[in-house]
């Protein structure tokens, strides 16, 4: 085994402890990473908080790091390169939905990189608030050149997450998209929705937030809680990113969606109440995105690439974790905090 140090919940709360964190000895298709800059994730808050019944974990599924080993049968990567990895580090290669390269869907379950199951030891997987990450090898991409390191790991969760539903609903040139919810899945949404060719339009339950959702991309911002102008928006959208990571009302936002149109929850995956009513009058669809697969990911990176998108990030060293959660558990950041694991090499406080 190999051992590195992380970060870890014990007792559900953001107080995480500093620990020694086993990593498992490099399989033929494994690289290990050296983990440099992790995004912190409303997510994380809901698995320490044990939404999906966790116990102590080590949190973190959106990073970037620079590869320190590979594999005997590696050959996409070698010692030096630097990678970003995502929400996903393994999955069975051989279902239908494995096979059209949206492993995030697997029959079989994919493999979390953190609270999953690993298929071949079957041991539980720690994430990426640690120093050292081991992976198969093709749930690892290559990080273009270009993109810093600390804005572009949020793109590994956030980013796709809203890139996905973006692709299957063919934004472009023309499209109406609305963001509700401006934090780290919203603001990426804007961006790349606006990049995309769409007119966006940010949902918002203050005004304060648009001036920042034009500076993103956005042409307007409609304010959530005025009545007037929800009931002027009604059948406006093409597609409604619903990024809210907490239960909330549906129907406004489906009486929003046009003829066809699509709402995606993307914040809040769990149970939520939905009026059919709401779908029947204008044939409305209800969605959602489960993170990305393999094909859409690298197209993400590569798009993000060639039109200079990152996240808009705070960057704090990873001994302040519990101060970053805290915070984003107020809606205190603009718009995704990333943790910079470096000050792990450094000794603990005697």
């Amino acid at each position: 085994m190999r051992t590195t140090t992380g970060w870890m919940s014990t007792e559900g709360t953001t107080a995480l402890r500093r620990v020694p964190v086993e990593r498992r000895d490099l399989r033929d298709d494994d690289i290990a990473v050296r983990v440099d800059y992790c995004g912190v994730c409303h997510s994380d808050l809901h698995r320490i908080a044990g939404l999906l019944g966790e116990g102590a974990l080590v949190p973190g599924h959106e990073f970037t790091g620079t590869v320190t080993a590979v594999g005997a049968a590696v050959t996409a990567f070698s010692a030096g390169d630097r990678v970003a990895v995502g929400t996903i580090v393994d999955s069975c290669g051989a279902c239908e939905m494995c096979r059209a390269g949206q492993e995030n869907f697997c029959y079989e379950g994919p493999v979390t990189t953190y609270g999953g199951t690993d298929r071949i030891d079957g041991t539980r997987t720690q994430g990426g608030y640690s120093r050292e990450y081991v992976l198969r090898d093709r749930f690892a991409y290559h990080l273009p050149d270009g993109l810093d390191p600390a804005a572009a790991a949020p793109l590994m969760c956030a980013g796709i997450t809203v890139w996905e539903p973006l692709r299957a609903a063919g934004i472009g040139p023309g499209s109406r998209v609305a963001v509700a919810g401006l934090g780290g899945l919203g603001h990426l949404g804007v961006k790349l929705a606006a990049e995309l060719g769409a007119q966006v339009t940010v949902l918002s339950r203050t005004p304060a937030k648009a001036g920042d959702a034009h500076k993103l991309g956005a042409a307007d911002t409609l304010i959530a809680t005025d009545d007037q102008q929800i009931q002027l928006a009604r059948g406006r959208f093409d597609l409604i990113l619903d990024t809210i990571p907490a239960p909330h009302d549906l129907s406004p936002l489906l009486r929003m969606a046009a003829l066809d149109g699509t709402l995606a929850l993307l914040g809040y995956p769990l149970e939520q109440p939905v009026r059919i009513l709401d779908l029947v009058q204008g044939r409305k669809k209800l969605t959602s995105s489960g993170t990305g697969g393999r094909r859409l990911t690298a197209e993400l990176l590569d798009f993000c690439a060639d039109h200079a998108i990152t996240a808009d990030v705070e960057v704090l060293p990873s001994a302040r974790v519990q101060e970053a959660l805290s915070r984003l558990g107020r809606g205190d950041v603009r718009y995704r905090f990333v943790l910079d694991l470096s000050d792990l090499d450094q000794p603990t406080d005697s």
